[in-house]
C-alpha cells in the first residue's frame, strides 16, 4: 500500500500505459484513499457505493490525467463530483413526500413527451420531423426522406445535427 502522491502518480502512468498489476494496485489504493475521504462527508452505509461510483469514474476519466500534474488533486475533483451527485440525489429523495408518490405510466408518458416536444421545438422544423420520424416514429431514412419532402442524405444531415444541438440543449440544463 503506497498513498503517498509520488507513488500513486507512479502507479497511474503506469495504468495509462496498461500495466495490469500496477492498475489493480492503484484501483486498492484508491480505495482505501476514497474511503477516507468520504467517511468524513456521507454516511457510514453509503461509502461503498460511493467509492464504487468514484471508481468508475476514475477508470473513464483515465486518459485525460497529465503526469506532469498531480495524482491526488485530480482523484479528490472526481470524487467530489460524485460525493456532490449524491448529495443530490438525497435531496431529490427527500422532497419526495407521500403526496408525491410515483407518477403513474401514463403521467410518466405525458411528462416524456412533454419535454421531448419542448426540446425538439428548440430545433429548425427540417431537423425536428427528421428526428420524430426516424428516432421516434421508427421510420427509415427512404420513408423519412418521402414524408419531409428531403433528400436521404439531408435526412441523415438534419437527424446528425438536431441530435448534436439536442444534446447540447441537454447539457447547458
Amino acid at each position: 500500500m503506497s498513498l503517498d502522491e509520488p507513488s500513486l502518480a507512479r502507479l497511474m502512468a503506469a495504468s495509462q500505459r496498461g500495466d495490469r498489476v500496477a492498475y489493480r494496485t492503484l484501483l486498492a489504493d484508491c480505495r482505501k484513499w476514497l474511503s477516507r475521504y468520504f467517511a468524513r462527508r456521507i454516511a457510514p452505509h453509503q461509502i461503498d457505493d460511493l467509492v464504487q461510483e468514484t471508481l468508475v469514474s476514475m477508470h473513464r476519466k483515465l486518459a485525460t490525467w497529465d503526469s506532469g500534474r498531480p495524482f491526488l488533486p485530480w482523484l479528490a475533483a472526481i470524487a467530489r463530483y460524485r460525493w456532490i451527485d449524491a448529495l443530490r440525489r438525497q435531496r431529490d429523495e427527500a422532497e419526495l413526500g407521500d403526496s408525491d408518490a410515483a407518477a403513474g405510466a401514463a403521467d410518466e408518458a405525458i411528462h416524456a413527451r412533454l419535454s421531448i416536444d419542448r426540446l425538439l421545438a428548440c430545433l429548425p422544423p427540417g431537423q425536428a420531423q427528421a428526428i420524430t420520424l426516424v428516432k421516434i416514429e421508427g421510420a427509415s431514412i427512404a420513408e423519412a426522406s418521402k414524408i419531409c419532402g428531403q433528400s436521404e442524405s439531408l435526412v441523415k444531415v438534419n437527424i446528425h445535427r438536431g441530435l448534436k444541438k439536442l444534446a447540447q440543449l441537454i447539457e447547458s440544463e
